[in-house]
């Protein structure tokens, strides 16, 4: 069973600890982000399958929640969940079985965008939402991620939920998009893996493709797996036949 952690003032602020039955301490660990649209009817509970799964594997995840939009999402959006986002991560900090120099973020459609803008963490401006990190991830993998904000605003992708998360469209809002967008972010100086199923009719895969060709472009190391026949919900099911791409990125990126 998971070991629930509060991390900070808000009630959002929680997070679960999941440990591999055997395990030396410290353990590699997957911050596991869950999407949604970032909309407060969707929470952690959705990535609790996939963090059974990963300490299956020998490693930790850390399920994080964050403030949400939506009347009932305790006050989510900018800069709430990008304040949330990062106090999980550097939590991490203060825990004593893991270790802290081997960390990824792992996120699904609106946690994608989420774990890849962790990454991006260390080049953010002094005093802006997430900057200074205590904890430095090193690589993020992204499933079917909203990984580029301004065309997913383009594309009214959720009916708005970009512009609801950072109150406004890019013409209005340009240094939040700036600085809340991982395409916006490149290059973000670590690697990447962006798996994106060719049946997702939620996020297209083409956000993804699109990110890795610039993000190659711009020095980073990031990968782009698409996967036939899987959908938006299937990327993150352990029991999918896409999941040992997942296994083989976290892999990878956590050495």
């Amino acid at each position: 069973m998971p070991r629930p952690v509060r991390v900070g003032p808000h009630h959002a602020n929680r997070a679960e600890l999941w440990l591999p039955a055997q395990h030396q301490t410290p353990v590699p660990t997957v911050v596991v982000i869950h999407g949604g649209y970032w909309r407060a009817m969707y929470t952690k509970r959705l990535m609790r399958p996939m963090a059974d799964a990963i300490t299956e594997l020998g490693w930790a995840a850390w399920n994080i929640e964050y403030r949400r939009t939506g009347p009932l999402g305790g006050g989510g959006g900018w800069p709430g969940t990008f304040d949330d986002v990062a106090r999980a991560i550097d939590h991490l900090a203060e825990v004593a079985e893991v270790d802290t120099s081997r960390v990824v973020t792992c996120g699904h459609s609106a946690g994608g965008h989420l774990a890849l803008w962790a990454a991006s963490r260390p080049g953010l401006p002094a005093g802006t939402p997430g900057a200074d990190p205590r904890v430095r991830v090193r690589g993020a993998v992204s499933l079917a991620g909203v990984v580029d904000l301004e065309r997913a605003a383009a594309l009214s992708l959720g009916n708005g939920a970009v512009e609801t998360l950072l109150d406004g469209p890019p013409e209005r809002r340009a240094e939040r998009y700036a600085l809340a967008s991982p395409a916006a972010r490149l290059p973000l100086g670590v690697p990447q893996v962006l798996l994106h199923g060719l049946a997702d009719d939620t996020v297209p895969p083409e956000l993804s493709a699109s990110y890795q060709r610039r993000a190659a472009a711009l020095g980073d190391d990031v990968g782009y797996v698409p996967l036939e026949g899987v959908d938006h919900m299937a990327i993150i099911d352990p029991a999918a036949a896409s999941w040992p791409a997942t296994v083989d990125a976290l892999r990878a990126l956590l050495g």
